[in-house]
């Protein structure tokens, strides 16, 4: 199940965040999403999820128009926002419970896949406590279980790493490729360029709103011209290492 992205734009005024994106994330694949702030990654992952219409052109999950068939499209897909939100006045557990509810999972293997997953991301002694009281990490840790629960088609992820603790991180990565492995589409915007390089299948990046390269990582090195990890393609491909410090 995939997601398609035919020429997509979107503008707030005169301002262009996206401009006629076009890209394929692929069944089984792991699509790094990468760009400097500001690039038109968090908005395009917003009208991948439905939550911003495009100005134009066209954006499709497992087949459905995000927006004429956005029912159909928000059933096959999970989204893991940069900000955890999660209810604060229901613990852990009754969050689970509730999206794992809205999904339709049979309420047995909704517990059984809470317990297997609490206990994989160390959530457990805190599951039953109230989410106001959360810090950071353990709201990413439940919204992440949150988003797999129910095994999705498609997973959309914002800068998935923040905040968890190493042991959760790698959790995490082994988690994604055991999906992509399940033939999940997984589409994935990072800052951290160590783990896209570690775990990614294929590499967009995108500039001002276009997207500037694409393939592979070994792909990659070859248009730039280097034989160096992913942050010295990145910051070739973007222009962004001739810029120099300002002095202070």
């Amino acid at each position: 199940m995939s997601i398609e992205i035919d020429k997509m734009t979107k503008r707030f005024g005169a301002k262009v965040a996206v401009d006629e994106l076009t890209l394929r994330a692929e069944p089984g694949q792991l699509y790094a999403f990468l760009g400097p702030n500001g690039a038109g990654k968090t908005t395009t992952i917003k009208v991948i999820t439905g939550l911003l219409r495009p100005t134009s052109g066209t954006v499709r999950v497992a087949g459905h128009d995000v927006h004429a068939d956005g029912v159909e499209a928000r059933r096959r897909i999970s989204y893991v926002p940069d900000q955890p939100f999660l209810y604060e006045k229901l613990s852990g557990r009754e969050f689970l419970l509730f999206v794992g509810n809205m999904y339709g999972m049979d309420p047995r293997e909704c517990l059984r896949k809470i317990e297997e997953l609490s206990e994989q991301f160390g959530t457990t002694e805190y599951l039953d406590e109230l989410a106001e009281g959360y810090s950071h990490g353990m709201k990413q840790r439940v919204v992440i279980t949150a988003a797999i629960l129910h095994h999705p088609e498609v997973l959309v992820v914002d800068e998935p790493m923040v905040g968890l603790d190493p042991r959760s991180a790698r959790l995490l990565k082994n988690v994604l490729r055991r999906m992509v492995g399940r033939g999940v589409c997984v589409f994935m915007s990072t800052h951290t360029l160590s783990i896209a390089e570690e775990v990614a299948d294929v590499v967009g990046i995108i500039d001002r709103g276009r997207l500037v390269a694409e393939g592979t990582v070994d792909e990659l090195r070859s248009r730039g011209d280097t034989s160096g990890k992913l942050e010295d393609i990145f910051l070739t491909i973007t222009g962004e290492d001739a810029v120099e410090p300002r002095s202070t």
